[in-house]
C-alpha cells in the first residue's frame, strides 16, 4: 500500500518535484518575509533614534 502511495500511480516523477518546488517556494517566502520584517524594524528603530536625540 505504501509503495503505491510513493509511486503515485506512475506519476511520481511529476508529482514529487512539484511538491518539492512548492515546499521550497514556501520556505523562501517565509525567509523573505522575516528578512523584510527585520529590515523594516531596524529602519523604524533608526528613525525613532534620529527623532529622539
Amino acid at each position: 500500500m505504501m509503495q503505491a502511495f510513493w509511486a503515485m500511480g506512475g506519476y511520481a516523477r511529476y508529482v514529487w518535484p512539484c511538491i518539492g518546488s512548492a515546499l521550497a517556494t514556501l520556505a523562501w517566502n517565509l525567509w523573505a518575509a522575516q528578512r523584510a520584517y527585520r529590515q523594516a524594524l531596524a529602519g523604524a528603530r533608526r528613525a525613532l533614534a534620529m527623532a529622539n536625540p
